[in-house]
């Protein structure tokens, strides 16, 4: 699984009435309770005694229990008991959403890459794409055809501009890259490999022909007959390096 950003919470400088900074005492977490935090939550626990910002904090906890194999029902658990410990109280409805979908998408993160599919869109996952491509270089070292001549990447990105129908909305912007699927594959349709890169990214994985251009041009046809709900779409064909090495970093690139 891949790892998370860590992030480091500071905190303001409390002032007492007649100007002057509180001792650092003052300002730091009591050790009490620090030693009764539960594991990975005290930078929840430092954001909350220091005002910080506790959404954010709660985001980089849920991807880190989750890396760690936790169940939302122990991370959930663990934020009320990190509350309690600080504040005496149970958890925002902010805090507790930060957490759960910080947990929710580095668990799928995870899944796709055990996976040779996407559980939403049907379409390959990054970590099989990176894989065919991988036997596409060794199969060159043997036919000595090198690949940036005989393969192509086809993107296509979803674009969405404000204001359109729940653009944040992940489901809704998982419907609209299945429907580019279709597309794609109506094209695509002798056995090529077809994937996701990232949220708003499906890429094909073809040979480079002399037929390459009008098969783009085709598939712009298609997508332009969709209804996408305001979201537009830019198709380009991406060439590959020749090394294997770099062509997992153009990959990586590609789903950021």
């Amino acid at each position: 699984m891949p790892m998370f950003p860590t992030l480091t919470f500071r905190r303001q400088p409390a002032v007492h009435p007649g100007g002057a900074s509180a001792p650092d005492e003052a300002r730091e977490l009591p050790e009490a309770v620090r030693r009764e935090l539960p594991l990975r939550f005290e930078a929840v626990a430092e954001a909350l005694h220091g005002a910080a910002d506790v959404r954010a904090a709660c985001s980089v906890v849920g991807r880190d229990v989750a890396k760690d194999g936790a169940a939302l029902g122990e991370a959930l658990s663990a934020l009320r008991s990190t509350y309690r410990l600080v504040l005496g109280s149970p958890p925002t409805f902010e805090a507790t959403e930060a957490l759960s979908v910080a947990w929710s998408e580095a668990t799928l993160e995870y899944l796709h890459d055990l996976s040779c599919e996407d559980p939403l869109t049907g379409l390959a996952s990054l970590a099989h794409v990176r894989t065919r491509l991988a036997e596409i270089y060794r199969d060159a070292e043997i036919t000595d055809v090198a690949v940036p001549g005989s393969h192509a990447l086809v993107i296509v990105e979803l674009c969405f501009r404000e204001p359109t129908a729940v653009p944040g909305h992940h489901f809704t912007r998982a419907l609209r890259l299945v429907q580019v699927t279709e597309a794609v594959r109506a094209v695509y349709s002798g056995g090529q490999t077809v994937g996701r890169l990232g949220q708003d990214r499906a890429v094909a994985l073809v040979h480079r022909s002399v037929d390459l251009g009008t098969q783009v041009a085709l598939l712009r046809d298609f997508l332009s007959d969709l209804d996408l709900g305001g979201a537009e779409v830019r198709v380009w064909i991406e060439g590959l390096p020749s090394g294997t090495e770099s062509a997992s970093r153009l990959l990586d690139d590609l789903a950021r």
